[in-house]
């Protein structure tokens, strides 16, 4: 398991290689949903959360607030990579599964950021 600290820095490298612009630790709102996003690319709309109870996530962004997330990701609003620290063991892991995600921003949006 990868560490809040571990987690957001392979996150932001990924993030960053695919050509997104990561501010970290961004203070996010939108309608009913408000949480401390580990990082957030305004201009693209894109972002990622990984979830740690190191860092008291859980308290922060709720299954509602993550069920509306999703709910603008379907709808083409906005895009959020939401992961939990227990399902993740390796960085490998986790670069993998941030860019199937980022994959799949791709393809939904019809262009990279």
């Amino acid at each position: 398991m990868l560490t809040e600290q571990q987690g957001c820095a392979v996150l932001k490298r990924v993030f960053q290689s695919r050509g997104f612009q990561v501010q970290e630790n961004v203070p996010f709102k939108e309608d009913d949903v408000s949480f401390q996003a580990d990082g957030w690319d305004p201009q693209s709309r894109v972002g990622y959360e990984y979830m740690t109870h190191q860092a008291d996530d859980f308290d922060d962004l709720d299954p509602r607030e993550i069920g509306r997330l999703g709910e603008w990701a379907d709808a083409g609003r906005l895009y959020f990579f939401v992961i939990d620290d227990t399902n993740i063991e390796t960085v490998e892991d986790l670069e993998w599964a941030a860019n199937r995600f980022l994959d799949e921003v791709v393809r939904r949006k019809g262009a990279r950021p």
